[in-house]
């Protein structure tokens, strides 16, 4: 059989050949940046100059610089190889590492095809020993189930005479039972009426001393919160009032005011107190917008309609 060429020792053979072409072509690139391009200059017209008797300088080649360029393309070009050596390498190593677990994956695959085709034959014996065993039982079941038929119609036919003289028995009792225990029953009945009763009439009057003391409770938690929103408004007018001390120091104004869900003031009225005090009042709610109200709808119905006391603050 004719051995095939490895794929990775024809790419190490074209990357030598890559690399030695590739240093050719550098250094003829090298030499003719170094010497000029003097051909395709254009030619400048001549104008006599004086004769100086200086000799003229030709251009030369740096070796050093041209063994330097080299030497460093050389290095590049072998970094590459070296690159590519590697990669190739760990690919190599990739495959052998895939072949690796291939072979091992076959081998448990195997393992496990042979483990299932023995517990197949173990499970197809057990199945024979089974059906074996099954047909000896029922041949014993079928024996013991006559031998218990029989034995249960004589018992039978001895538990029909007894019952039918504990059911008169129990028939007479019963009767006596349900006539007693009716007597009881209406007793109990009567006694549990007046005890319900009296327990209604003490939840009745328990219920209606804590609906009354959760509604105070309420009502007071409701008159606080307006309390406390009437001092937001007022606070909140007071911040944008244009005040001025000679007119208004010492002076109130009382506003009845009718504000919506949002706080927005629907109307206002000014009561009692001081024109000038009143006006201001009135201008800063409506540079106010919505005034802080409560979102507890009970709340805010108690205090949708409300009286605020407008006092200036200096």
């Amino acid at each position: 059989m004719t051995k095939q060429t490895s794929p990775v020792n024809i790419t190490k053979t074209n990357n030598a050949k890559a690399f030695w072409l590739s240093i050719a072509l550098h250094v003829v690139l090298l030499i003719g940046l170094l010497s000029g391009d003097f051909a395709s200059m254009p030619k400048p017209t001549p104008t006599p100059a004086p004769q100086t008797g200086e000799p003229i300088k030709a251009v030369v080649i740096d070796k050093a610089k041209l063994d330097h360029a080299i030497n460093k393309i050389k290095k590049e070009k072998a970094n590459q190889i070296n690159a590519e050596q590697k990669r190739i390498k760990d690919a190599e190593k990739r495959e052998a590492d895939a072949k690796k677990r291939r072979a091992k994956e076959e081998a448990r695959i195997k393992s496990l095809e042979a483990q299932r085709k023995k517990k197949e034959q173990e499970k197809i014996k057990a199945d024979k020993a089974a059906k074996a065993a099954k047909v000896k039982a029922d041949n014993a079941e079928k024996i013991r189930k006559q031998k218990e038929q029989e034995k249960q119609a004589a018992e039978e036919a001895a538990a029909a005479a007894r019952s039918k003289r504990l059911k008169e028995e129990a028939a007479a009792k019963k009767a006596e039972e349900q006539r007693l225990e009716k007597i009881a029953e209406q007793k109990r009945q009567e006694k549990a009426a007046k005890e319900q009763a009296i327990q209604d009439a003490m939840l009745a009057e328990q219920m209606a001393v804590e609906m009354a003391s959760r509604n105070q409770a309420r009502q007071q938690q409701v008159m606080t919160e307006i309390q406390r929103y009437s001092a937001l408004i007022t606070q909140s007018i007071n911040q944008r009032m244009i005040k001025d001390r000679s007119t208004m120091e010492n002076k109130s104004c009382k506003l009845m005011l009718k504000l919506a869900p949002s706080g927005f003031v629907i109307d206002v009225k000014a009561g009692q107190g001081d024109k000038v005090v009143c006006d201001a009042a009135t201008i800063a709610i409506g540079k106010a917008g919505n005034l802080p109200v409560s979102k507890d709808p009970e709340v805010f119905k108690e205090m949708s309609n409300l009286s605020v006391l407008v006092i200036p603050s200096f």
